[in-house]
């Protein structure tokens, strides 16, 4: 007997990868529409073979992986993980193999198995009118963020470059108990000027683990955050399109919601940054 444990699909924006493309061209199964629709919005996505009767594939989106089951007539599938009739979860089988193969991206995906709990997929909502204020924040909310410090604390928003010294110190002065006793949560939303920075940013969105990563990086590291050439862009350039379309043009770029409703925005690294703690209505 086959358990497949089941999760609600969500509508992604996900990243195609490099690796999906290079094996266009061979003879891989044909996904049903929906799970090819998040394709084509843009997916991190590796076929992980055929197993008990189902072909197998992996997505990644922000450090989150989800696995999808689909029969062979591709009638119909299911997302979630693989277990064999003794128990075995097989679908860490998969990945291990895939890793093995040389897929750097996964190194972190057998033992993060449950991935990052900050970390969340961009949701699609109907129109509605909203005020120029509001519809800036219900864009920022569904861009492609990262979660730095804990759910459920008061939360702030921030355009950040990897190769921007100025991003690295202001995410510093939350490194301590703003961070760690969950005073505040600091959304990072990763963008890049040049080259090496938007590969760099668009394996930060990719990688299992994103938020030490971006940690790792920012104490010196140079392998935390490679500049991946066939790591798709996609999301990244979704960021920058955020930002230009509400003509921001440098990092550090935050916005928040103060505790009055307001939507509140500051250019570069807050002068009075217990000021502005205070005015989100967090303890600093």
């Amino acid at each position: 007997m086959k358990l497949v444990m089941l999760a609600s699909i969500f509508i992604f924006n996900l990243f195609l990868s490099g690796n999906y493309q290079a094996k266009a061209q061979e003879a891989l199964p044909a996904l049903p529409v929906p799970i090819q629709n998040l394709v084509d919005e843009g997916a991190q996505i590796r076929y992980l073979g055929q197993e008990y009767g189902f072909n197998s594939w992996l997505t990644i989106k922000n450090g989150q992986e989800q696995y999808f089951y689909v029969l062979p007539d591709g009638s119909a599938f299911v997302m979630g993980v693989l277990f064999n009739n003794k128990g075995k979860l097989i679908t860490v089988n998969q990945v291990a193999r895939l890793r093995e193969q040389g897929d750097t991206l996964l190194d972190s995906l057998v033992s993060d198995f449950q991935g990052m709990n900050n970390t969340r997929a961009s949701k699609t909502k109907a129109f509605e009118f909203k005020p120029p204020a509001e519809q800036l924040y219900h864009n920022i909310e569904n861009s492609n963020w990262i979660g730095l410090g804990q759910l459920g604390a008061p939360v702030i928003y921030t355009f950040v470059d990897p190769q921007c010294s100025h991003c690295h110190a202001f995410i510093n002065d939350f490194r301590g108990d703003l961070l760690k006793k969950g005073k505040i949560q600091v959304r990072i939303i990763p963008v890049g000027f040049k080259d090496k920075a938007r590969a760099q940013a668009a394996f930060l969105m990719a990688a299992p683990n994103p938020q030490q990563r971006w940690f790792n990086h920012m104490d010196g590291d140079l392998s935390a955050l490679p500049a991946k050439s066939e790591i798709n862009q996609q999301g990244v350039q979704r960021n920058l399109a955020i930002m230009q379309a509400w003509k921001f043009h440098v990092t550090p770029m935050i916005i928040y919601r103060a505790k009055d409703g307001s939507i509140k925005i500051i250019r570069g690294r807050p002068k009075d940054l217990h000021g502005m703690i205070a005015d989100i209505g967090a303890r600093s």
